[in-house]
Protein backbone atom coordinates (compact mmCIF):
# COMPACT_ATOMS: atom_id res chain seq x y z
CA UNK A 1 0.00 0.00 0.00
CA UNK A 2 1.42 3.41 -0.97
CA UNK A 3 2.14 6.18 1.51
CA UNK A 4 -0.82 8.20 0.15
CA UNK A 5 -3.19 5.28 0.68
CA UNK A 6 -1.86 4.80 4.20
CA UNK A 7 -2.30 8.50 4.81
CA UNK A 8 -5.91 8.40 3.59
CA UNK A 9 -6.65 5.35 5.73
CA UNK A 10 -5.23 6.98 8.86
CA UNK A 11 -7.08 10.22 8.26
CA UNK A 12 -10.24 8.26 7.51
CA UNK A 13 -10.06 6.53 10.89
CA UNK A 14 -9.20 9.79 12.68
CA UNK A 15 -12.07 11.57 10.93
CA UNK A 16 -14.57 8.92 12.07
CA UNK A 17 -13.31 9.20 15.65
CA UNK A 18 -13.56 13.01 15.59
CA UNK A 19 -17.07 12.90 14.16
CA UNK A 20 -18.16 10.46 16.89
CA UNK A 21 -16.69 12.79 19.53
CA UNK A 22 -18.48 15.72 17.88
CA UNK A 23 -21.80 13.88 17.89
CA UNK A 24 -21.41 12.92 21.55
CA UNK A 25 -20.40 16.41 22.63
CA UNK A 26 -23.13 18.11 20.63
CA UNK A 27 -25.76 15.96 22.29
CA UNK A 28 -24.76 17.64 25.53
CA UNK A 29 -24.23 21.09 24.02
CA UNK A 30 -27.88 21.14 22.91
CA UNK A 31 -28.87 21.35 26.56
CA UNK A 32 -26.60 24.35 27.12
CA UNK A 33 -27.82 26.26 24.03
CA UNK A 34 -31.50 25.31 24.37
CA UNK A 35 -32.47 28.80 25.68
CA UNK A 36 -31.06 30.44 22.52
CA UNK A 37 -33.25 31.37 19.52
CA UNK A 38 -33.68 28.70 16.86
CA UNK A 39 -31.48 30.55 14.34
CA UNK A 40 -28.68 30.82 16.91
CA UNK A 41 -28.93 27.10 17.66
CA UNK A 42 -28.65 26.28 13.95
CA UNK A 43 -25.70 28.64 13.49
CA UNK A 44 -23.99 27.03 16.50
CA UNK A 45 -24.51 23.59 15.00
CA UNK A 46 -23.03 24.60 11.63
CA UNK A 47 -20.04 26.24 13.32
CA UNK A 48 -19.60 23.30 15.70
CA UNK A 49 -19.40 20.61 13.02
CA UNK A 50 -17.90 22.87 10.36
CA UNK A 51 -14.86 23.60 12.50
CA UNK A 52 -14.10 19.89 12.76
CA UNK A 53 -14.43 19.43 8.99
CA UNK A 54 -12.02 22.33 8.39
CA UNK A 55 -9.64 20.82 10.95
CA UNK A 56 -9.61 17.45 9.20
CA UNK A 57 -9.04 19.05 5.79
CA UNK A 58 -6.26 21.24 7.23
CA UNK A 59 -4.41 18.25 8.65
CA UNK A 60 -4.78 16.34 5.37
CA UNK A 61 -3.47 19.20 3.26
CA UNK A 62 -0.68 20.40 5.54
CA UNK A 63 2.17 18.30 4.20
CA UNK A 64 1.35 18.23 0.45
CA UNK A 65 0.41 21.94 0.41
CA UNK A 66 3.05 23.39 2.76
CA UNK A 67 5.82 24.12 0.26
CA UNK A 68 4.72 27.73 -0.09
CA UNK A 69 5.35 29.97 2.93
CA UNK A 70 1.96 31.71 2.76
CA UNK A 71 0.04 28.46 2.35
CA UNK A 72 2.06 26.87 5.16
CA UNK A 73 1.24 29.76 7.50
CA UNK A 74 -2.48 29.58 6.72
CA UNK A 75 -2.56 25.81 7.22
CA UNK A 76 -0.58 26.12 10.45
CA UNK A 77 -3.22 28.44 11.87
CA UNK A 78 -6.03 26.17 10.69
CA UNK A 79 -4.40 23.15 12.30
CA UNK A 80 -3.75 25.09 15.52
CA UNK A 81 -7.32 26.37 15.76
CA UNK A 82 -8.53 22.87 14.99
CA UNK A 83 -6.34 21.40 17.72
CA UNK A 84 -7.70 23.92 20.24
CA UNK A 85 -11.20 23.06 19.03
CA UNK A 86 -10.69 19.34 19.67
CA UNK A 87 -9.04 19.92 23.06
CA UNK A 88 -12.02 22.04 24.06
CA UNK A 89 -14.45 19.36 22.90
CA UNK A 90 -12.55 16.70 24.82
CA UNK A 91 -12.84 18.86 27.95
CA UNK A 92 -16.57 19.17 27.31
CA UNK A 93 -16.76 15.41 26.74
CA UNK A 94 -15.19 14.86 30.16
CA UNK A 95 -17.96 16.86 31.79
CA UNK A 96 -20.53 14.87 29.81
CA UNK A 97 -19.01 11.58 30.92
CA UNK A 98 -19.35 12.79 34.51
CA UNK A 99 -22.99 13.71 33.83
CA UNK A 100 -23.70 10.36 32.16
CA UNK A 101 -22.11 8.39 35.00
CA UNK A 102 -24.19 10.42 37.46
CA UNK A 103 -27.36 9.66 35.50
CA UNK A 104 -26.48 5.96 35.36
CA UNK A 105 -25.89 5.81 39.11
CA UNK A 106 -29.18 7.64 39.76
CA UNK A 107 -31.04 5.30 37.39
CA UNK A 108 -29.69 2.20 39.12
CA UNK A 109 -30.39 3.67 42.56
CA UNK A 110 -33.99 4.50 41.64
CA UNK A 111 -34.50 0.97 40.32
CA UNK A 112 -33.22 -0.49 43.57
CA UNK A 113 -34.87 2.11 45.83
CA UNK A 114 -37.94 3.55 44.06
CA UNK A 115 -38.89 6.98 45.49
CA UNK A 116 -42.02 6.98 47.64
CA UNK A 117 -42.96 10.61 47.07
CA UNK A 118 -41.29 12.31 44.07
CA UNK A 119 -40.94 16.07 44.42
CA UNK A 120 -40.53 18.68 41.71
CA UNK A 121 -36.97 19.97 41.25
CA UNK A 122 -36.71 23.73 41.03
CA UNK A 123 -34.10 25.77 39.19
CA UNK A 124 -31.41 24.39 36.91
CA UNK A 125 -31.01 20.60 36.78
CA UNK A 126 -27.69 18.93 37.45
CA UNK A 127 -27.51 17.86 33.81
CA UNK A 128 -28.04 21.44 32.70
CA UNK A 129 -25.41 22.66 35.16
CA UNK A 130 -22.84 20.14 33.96
CA UNK A 131 -23.57 20.87 30.29
CA UNK A 132 -23.33 24.63 30.74
CA UNK A 133 -20.19 24.33 32.87
CA UNK A 134 -18.68 22.04 30.22
CA UNK A 135 -19.55 24.51 27.47
CA UNK A 136 -17.83 27.34 29.35
CA UNK A 137 -14.70 25.40 30.27
CA UNK A 138 -14.45 24.03 26.72
CA UNK A 139 -13.76 27.56 25.47
CA UNK A 140 -10.76 27.99 27.77
CA UNK A 141 -8.28 26.01 25.58
CA UNK A 142 -9.25 28.11 22.54
CA UNK A 143 -8.87 31.37 24.49
CA UNK A 144 -5.58 30.26 26.04
CA UNK A 145 -4.06 29.02 22.80
CA UNK A 146 -5.22 32.15 20.99
CA UNK A 147 -3.48 34.30 23.58
CA UNK A 148 -0.36 32.17 23.21
CA UNK A 149 -0.29 32.87 19.47
CA UNK A 150 -0.96 36.60 19.62
CA UNK A 151 1.10 37.40 22.71
CA UNK A 152 3.52 34.55 23.33
CA UNK A 153 4.89 33.43 19.96
CA UNK A 154 7.47 36.21 19.66
CA UNK A 155 7.67 37.50 23.22
CA UNK A 156 11.45 37.02 23.28
CA UNK A 157 13.32 37.31 26.52
CA UNK A 158 17.04 37.38 27.25
CA UNK A 159 18.18 34.95 29.94
CA UNK A 160 21.63 35.66 31.39
CA UNK A 161 23.60 33.03 33.26
CA UNK A 162 27.22 32.42 34.32
CA UNK A 163 29.14 29.15 34.09
CA UNK A 164 32.12 28.62 36.34
CA UNK A 165 35.00 26.74 34.73
CA UNK A 166 37.73 25.63 37.08
CA UNK A 167 41.13 26.81 35.87
CA UNK A 168 39.70 29.16 33.25
CA UNK A 169 42.52 31.35 31.89
CA UNK A 170 42.18 34.96 32.94
CA UNK A 171 42.09 35.98 29.26
CA UNK A 172 38.79 34.09 28.94
CA UNK A 173 37.26 35.59 32.06
CA UNK A 174 33.93 37.14 31.05
CA UNK A 175 33.88 35.49 27.60
CA UNK A 176 30.27 35.74 26.43
CA UNK A 177 28.19 33.29 24.42
CA UNK A 178 24.77 33.94 22.94
CA UNK A 179 22.81 30.76 22.38
CA UNK A 180 19.84 30.30 20.07
CA UNK A 181 18.06 27.03 19.45
CA UNK A 182 15.07 25.55 17.61
CA UNK A 183 14.36 28.36 15.17
CA UNK A 184 11.97 26.21 13.07
CA UNK A 185 11.84 28.76 10.26
CA UNK A 186 9.00 26.91 8.53
CA UNK A 187 6.62 27.88 11.32
CA UNK A 188 7.24 31.63 11.39
CA UNK A 189 4.40 33.98 10.47
CA UNK A 190 5.60 37.42 11.61
CA UNK A 191 8.77 38.78 9.99
CA UNK A 192 8.78 42.02 11.92
CA UNK A 193 8.65 40.19 15.24
CA UNK A 194 11.43 37.77 14.22
CA UNK A 195 13.59 40.69 13.13
CA UNK A 196 13.12 42.21 16.57
CA UNK A 197 14.45 38.99 18.07
CA UNK A 198 17.51 39.05 15.82
CA UNK A 199 18.15 42.67 16.79
CA UNK A 200 18.02 41.63 20.45
CA UNK A 201 20.69 39.01 19.75
CA UNK A 202 23.02 41.46 18.05
CA UNK A 203 22.48 44.06 20.77
CA UNK A 204 24.04 41.64 23.26
CA UNK A 205 27.33 41.95 21.35
CA UNK A 206 28.56 38.56 22.59
CA UNK A 207 31.95 37.10 21.68
CA UNK A 208 30.38 34.13 19.88
CA UNK A 209 26.95 32.84 18.88
CA UNK A 210 25.91 29.19 19.20
CA UNK A 211 22.91 27.74 17.41
CA UNK A 212 21.96 24.32 18.72
CA UNK A 213 19.81 22.78 16.01
CA UNK A 214 16.40 22.53 14.35
CA UNK A 215 16.74 25.40 11.93
CA UNK A 216 13.75 24.06 9.96
CA UNK A 217 10.78 21.78 10.58
CA UNK A 218 11.66 19.33 7.82
CA UNK A 219 12.91 20.87 4.59
CA UNK A 220 15.58 23.35 3.53
CA UNK A 221 13.07 25.28 1.40
CA UNK A 222 11.50 26.56 4.61
CA UNK A 223 14.43 28.97 4.89
CA UNK A 224 13.20 30.81 1.82
CA UNK A 225 12.68 34.44 2.76
CA UNK A 226 14.58 34.14 6.04
CA UNK A 227 18.22 33.67 5.05
CA UNK A 228 18.95 37.36 4.65
CA UNK A 229 17.56 38.06 8.09
CA UNK A 230 19.53 35.35 9.88
CA UNK A 231 22.71 36.15 7.99
CA UNK A 232 22.76 39.42 9.93
CA UNK A 233 23.56 37.60 13.17
CA UNK A 234 27.11 38.56 14.08
CA UNK A 235 29.68 38.07 16.83
CA UNK A 236 33.41 38.61 17.19
CA UNK A 237 34.19 34.91 16.74
CA UNK A 238 31.27 34.16 14.43
CA UNK A 239 28.23 31.89 14.48
CA UNK A 240 28.56 28.12 15.03
CA UNK A 241 25.74 25.68 14.54
CA UNK A 242 24.82 22.00 14.76
CA UNK A 243 21.98 19.94 13.37
CA UNK A 244 18.85 18.96 15.28
CA UNK A 245 16.55 15.99 14.75
CA UNK A 246 14.19 17.98 12.49
CA UNK A 247 16.96 19.15 10.17
CA UNK A 248 17.47 15.71 8.60
CA UNK A 249 14.02 15.48 7.02
CA UNK A 250 13.25 12.23 8.84
CA UNK A 251 9.60 13.09 9.49
CA UNK A 252 8.34 13.62 5.94
CA UNK A 253 8.21 11.36 2.86
CA UNK A 254 10.71 11.77 0.01
CA UNK A 255 10.53 10.63 -3.59
CA UNK A 256 13.92 9.02 -3.14
CA UNK A 257 16.68 8.68 -0.59
CA UNK A 258 18.81 10.94 -2.74
CA UNK A 259 16.23 13.73 -2.46
CA UNK A 260 16.52 13.50 1.32
CA UNK A 261 20.33 13.61 1.15
CA UNK A 262 20.20 16.59 -1.21
CA UNK A 263 17.84 18.40 1.15
CA UNK A 264 20.28 18.06 4.04
CA UNK A 265 23.17 19.24 1.90
CA UNK A 266 21.11 22.23 0.81
CA UNK A 267 20.37 23.08 4.44
CA UNK A 268 24.06 22.90 5.35
CA UNK A 269 25.02 24.92 2.27
CA UNK A 270 22.46 27.60 3.09
CA UNK A 271 23.86 27.99 6.59
CA UNK A 272 27.32 28.45 5.13
CA UNK A 273 25.94 31.11 2.80
CA UNK A 274 24.48 32.85 5.87
CA UNK A 275 27.98 32.96 7.34
CA UNK A 276 27.37 30.20 9.87
CA UNK A 277 29.92 27.46 10.52
CA UNK A 278 28.15 24.10 10.71
CA UNK A 279 30.00 21.67 12.96
CA UNK A 280 29.51 18.07 11.82
CA UNK A 281 31.20 15.88 14.43
CA UNK A 282 34.19 18.20 14.59
CA UNK A 283 35.69 20.98 16.67
CA UNK A 284 37.24 24.37 16.22
CA UNK A 285 39.66 26.19 18.53
CA UNK A 286 38.99 29.86 19.18
CA UNK A 287 41.79 32.18 20.21
CA UNK A 288 40.54 34.91 22.51
CA UNK A 289 43.02 37.42 23.92
CA UNK A 290 45.79 34.88 23.45
CA UNK A 291 44.04 31.95 25.17
CA UNK A 292 42.38 29.03 23.44
CA UNK A 293 38.87 27.65 23.80
CA UNK A 294 37.49 24.53 22.07
CA UNK A 295 34.02 24.51 20.51
CA UNK A 296 32.82 20.98 19.76
CA UNK A 297 29.79 20.35 17.60
CA UNK A 298 28.09 17.05 16.89
CA UNK A 299 25.14 15.88 14.85
CA UNK A 300 21.94 14.94 16.64
CA UNK A 301 22.41 12.40 19.44
CA UNK A 302 19.29 11.45 21.39
CA UNK A 303 19.17 9.03 24.32
CA UNK A 304 15.47 8.39 23.77
CA UNK A 305 14.72 5.68 21.21
CA UNK A 306 12.60 7.70 18.81
CA UNK A 307 15.32 10.29 18.23
CA UNK A 308 18.33 9.47 16.04
CA UNK A 309 21.93 9.02 17.14
CA UNK A 310 23.79 10.55 14.21
CA UNK A 311 26.50 12.25 16.27
CA UNK A 312 29.97 10.92 16.94
CA UNK A 313 31.39 12.67 19.98
CA UNK A 314 34.65 10.67 20.17
CA UNK A 315 35.40 11.77 16.63
CA UNK A 316 34.40 15.37 17.29
CA UNK A 317 36.58 15.71 20.41
CA UNK A 318 39.53 13.73 19.11
CA UNK A 319 42.92 15.37 19.56
CA UNK A 320 41.85 18.09 21.98
CA UNK A 321 44.17 19.17 24.78
CA UNK A 322 42.40 18.02 27.99
CA UNK A 323 43.56 21.20 29.75
CA UNK A 324 41.81 23.44 27.21
CA UNK A 325 38.29 24.69 28.14
CA UNK A 326 35.80 22.66 26.09
CA UNK A 327 32.26 23.66 25.11
CA UNK A 328 29.92 21.21 23.39
CA UNK A 329 26.99 21.97 21.07
CA UNK A 330 24.57 19.04 21.12
CA UNK A 331 20.91 19.52 20.22
CA UNK A 332 19.31 16.94 22.51
CA UNK A 333 19.86 17.49 26.27
CA UNK A 334 19.47 13.76 27.00
CA UNK A 335 22.93 13.36 25.43
CA UNK A 336 24.52 15.11 28.40
CA UNK A 337 23.60 12.54 31.03
CA UNK A 338 23.75 9.54 28.70
CA UNK A 339 27.24 10.06 27.27
CA UNK A 340 28.91 13.36 28.09
CA UNK A 341 28.98 12.93 31.87
CA UNK A 342 29.89 9.28 31.63
CA UNK A 343 32.66 9.44 29.05
CA UNK A 344 33.88 13.03 28.58
CA UNK A 345 34.85 14.64 31.89
CA UNK A 346 36.87 17.32 30.11
CA UNK A 347 33.80 18.90 28.51
CA UNK A 348 33.06 21.81 30.79
CA UNK A 349 29.71 22.88 29.40
CA UNK A 350 27.12 21.49 26.99
CA UNK A 351 24.61 23.66 25.12
CA UNK A 352 21.32 22.07 24.04
CA UNK A 353 17.74 22.86 23.05
CA UNK A 354 15.16 20.46 21.62
CA UNK A 355 12.50 20.57 24.36
CA UNK A 356 11.02 24.04 23.57
CA UNK A 357 9.91 23.94 27.20
CA UNK A 358 6.92 22.22 25.52
CA UNK A 359 5.86 25.78 24.53
CA UNK A 360 3.55 25.50 27.52
CA UNK A 361 4.10 25.69 31.23
CA UNK A 362 4.50 27.92 34.25
CA UNK A 363 7.51 30.06 35.14
CA UNK A 364 6.85 32.41 38.03
CA UNK A 365 9.79 33.33 40.21
CA UNK A 366 11.45 30.11 41.34
CA UNK A 367 8.47 28.01 40.22
CA UNK A 368 9.18 26.24 36.92
CA UNK A 369 6.95 23.53 35.50
CA UNK A 370 6.10 22.07 32.12
CA UNK A 371 4.76 18.66 31.04
CA UNK A 372 8.05 18.09 29.19
CA UNK A 373 9.84 17.64 32.52
CA UNK A 374 8.34 14.14 32.74
CA UNK A 375 10.19 13.19 29.56
CA UNK A 376 13.38 15.23 30.00
CA UNK A 377 14.75 15.72 33.52
CA UNK A 378 16.88 18.57 32.16
CA UNK A 379 14.37 20.55 30.10
CA UNK A 380 15.12 24.27 30.57
CA UNK A 381 17.83 26.55 31.99
CA UNK A 382 21.10 25.65 33.74
CA UNK A 383 22.05 22.31 35.31
CA UNK A 384 25.28 20.94 36.69
CA UNK A 385 26.81 17.70 37.84
CA UNK A 386 29.97 18.57 39.72
CA UNK A 387 32.10 20.78 37.49
CA UNK A 388 30.19 19.93 34.29
CA UNK A 389 27.30 22.12 33.16
CA UNK A 390 24.35 21.83 30.80
CA UNK A 391 22.28 24.70 29.49
CA UNK A 392 18.95 23.88 27.83
CA UNK A 393 17.60 26.74 25.74
CA UNK A 394 13.80 27.03 25.58
CA UNK A 395 13.91 27.73 21.85
CA UNK A 396 13.58 30.77 19.61
CA UNK A 397 10.75 29.45 17.47
CA UNK A 398 7.87 27.01 17.65
CA UNK A 399 6.49 24.00 15.81
CA UNK A 400 2.99 22.61 15.46
CA UNK A 401 1.26 25.15 17.68
CA UNK A 402 2.37 28.61 16.40
CA UNK A 403 2.58 30.16 19.82
CA UNK A 404 3.72 29.80 23.41
CA UNK A 405 1.79 29.85 26.64
CA UNK A 406 3.75 30.42 29.83
CA UNK A 407 7.12 29.43 28.31
CA UNK A 408 8.54 32.39 26.40
CA UNK A 409 10.92 32.12 23.42
CA UNK A 410 14.49 32.55 24.58
CA UNK A 411 17.76 34.22 23.74
CA UNK A 412 20.49 33.12 26.16
CA UNK A 413 23.69 34.90 27.10
CA UNK A 414 26.24 32.84 29.02
CA UNK A 415 29.30 34.40 30.64
CA UNK A 416 32.30 32.22 31.51
CA UNK A 417 33.96 32.82 34.85
CA UNK A 418 36.84 31.14 36.62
Amino acid sequence: MSFSMNRLLVFGIISVVLIIIDWYVYSGLKIAIAPLPVWAQRASKIFFFGLTVVTIVGFMLYEPMSKNQTTRTILTFIVSIGSANMIGKLVFALWMVIADIKRLVEFVWMKVNPPVNATMQEGITRSQFLSQTGAITATLPLIGMGWGVLSGAHDYRVVKRTIKITGLPKELEGFTITQLSDIHAGSFWNKRAVQRGIDMVNDLNSDVIFFTGDLVNNKAIELGGWTEMFSKLSAKHGVYSVLGNHDYGDYVPWNSEQDKVDNLQQLISTQKQMGWRVLLDEHVVLNHNGSELAVIGIQNWGARGRFPKYGDLPKAASGLDPKMPQLLLSHDPSHWRAQVLAEFPNINATFSGHTHGFQFGIEVGSVKWSPVKYFYPEWADLYNDGDQFLYVNRGFGYIGYPGRLGIRPEITQISLVG
